[in-house]
């Protein structure tokens, strides 16, 4: 089926903890998934994903299949860590980029961020992802521009989250963007929520059809603190904050999520997830859990993570230096003076865990005891001290499904495929120095 297909590059694919579980097109960036801005972007629907074998059978909530047999000729393809930047989109269709124009290759900075195809490609020929998208469009196609930021690291997803959460808020407000979050109906704050700033501050109203309400809009108890004074805010359909709660702009909350008090700012809280305790400057994909207190700072938090009672996350050295992280190159230097913790998808950690600055938790690890983990914990890890049991596959996969089912989500046979392949396939930590 033609039309556009999202590429996960050599670099995404070690994009740790999350390479492992989830492709790129699935991980948000801003206020959205990265497939969600594609296709805004491009006017197109993601028919596809090209990304590493163990990935195969991913199957959450709506994700494009990945790609088997041929790319058919007039597809787009386009790489998946590129964020298309939303509020300079020439919408409802960007002028030249109809599925049937003559655009053959997309650039930003310079570097092909999507190209069409002019030939039936396999799906196999970006086996690896060691191709680039120049090495698919022909000399002298049409060029076209598109703006927006490069994910050349992981931690760039934390480290570019301000300005990205503040343009998506500013696309948000142009009233025909027919957007990631088409179809939302806003209303003024409470009379009793106090608001400062000037920035805009979106709450989701309900939406009837002939008198019924079939889509709940946002509760907004009393003595909550809306503070648009740096940047704009969003609060989706179903969501509740609870009184007390300071949220504090650029920051968005998705649909059927839950902020149960303390101050929440510079932060992008995806769908059916919980809060409470000061968090700042943090990504959760969505169905995450941190139900009690405990600060989270500078971090990024895949599906199905739950923290325990007073998980703490460091994002500054005493030093005030560089933060450094672990890769699967080995621990790099981010150049950032704040970063704290990446969560990997299924991740758990029990009651008065502390994190250290720019660790990163691996995908399925359950770690516990209270005592401080090393910086990087491998994926599928249990126990309360280094060096971690492996986490059985039957048991995880036990737990998984159990904690799915209370948010009413299914683990399905493929998902359970999947994630045994990621099980198989887990990384090792040489050294967590």
């Amino acid at each position: 089926m033609s039309g556009l297909y999202l590429y996960d590059d050599h670099r995404a694919r070690e994009f740790e903890p999350f390479a492992l579980t989830r492709p790129m097109g699935d991980m948000v960036a801003g206020t959205a998934l990265q497939r969600e801005r594609w296709q805004t972007a491009l006017q197109l629907p993601v028919v596809g994903v090209i990304t590493a074998p163990h990935l195969a059978d991913f199957d959450e909530m709506s994700a494009s299949p990945t790609a088997r047999g041929g790319i058919p000729a007039g597809s787009v393809i386009a790489n998946a860590r590129f964020v298309p930047q939303l509020s300079t989109l020439n919408l409802p269709m960007q002028a030249g980029i109809s599925p049937d124009s003559g655009v053959d290759l997309w650039l930003s900075g310079g570097r092909v961020v999507a190209a069409r195809t002019s030939r039936e490609l396999p799906a196999d020929y970006f086996a690896g992802g060691k191709l680039t998208l120049d090495d698919v469009g022909r000399s002298g196609a049409e060029t076209t521009t598109l703006d927006g930021w490069w994910m050349d690291e992981v931690w760039d997803f934390v480290r570019l989250l301000p300005d990205q959460l503040a343009d998506d808020l500013a696309f948000y407000q142009i009233p025909s963007f027919g957007g990631v979050v088409a179809g939302s109906r806003f209303v003024s704050p409470p009379d009793h929520a106090i608001v400062i700033g000037n920035h805009p501050v979106f709450v989701s109203g309900d939406r009837t059809v002939a008198g019924e309400v079939f889509m709940k809009g946002a509760t907004i108890e009393p003595h909550v603190v809306f503070d648009a004074s740096a940047g704009a805010i969003y609060v989706g359909a179903g969501s509740t904050v609870h009184a007390f709660t300071r949220l504090v702009g650029p920051c968005y909350i998705g649909r059927n999520s839950t902020v149960l008090g303390d101050r929440v700012g510079t932060c992008s809280i995806g769908d059916h997830c919980k809060v409470r305790g000061e968090m700042s400057n943090t990504v959760m994909v969505g169905y995450a859990n941190k139900g009690h207190d405990g600060f989270i700072g500078h971090s990024y938090l895949g599906r199905w993570v739950n923290l325990g009672a007073g998980t703490i996350t460091s994002n500054l050295k005493n030093t005030y230096g560089p933060v450094t992280l672990w890769t699967p190159r080995g621990m790099r230097d981010t150049s950032m003076q704040f970063l704290g913790t990446m969560f990997g998808d299924h991740a758990k950690t029990g009651i008065g865990t502390c994190l250290t600055t720019g660790t990163v938790l691996g995908a399925g690890a359950n770690v516990y005891g209270g005592q401080t983990p090393p910086k990087a914990v491998p994926p599928f890890a249990w126990g309360s001290a280094a060096p971690y049991s492996v986490y059985r596959l039957d048991k995880f996969l036990e737990v998984a499904e159990r904690v799915m089912a209370r948010r009413h989500v299914t683990l399905s046979d493929r998902a359970r495929m999947q994630l045994s392949a990621a099980h198989d396939a887990r990384w090792t930590v040489e050294s967590s120095e």
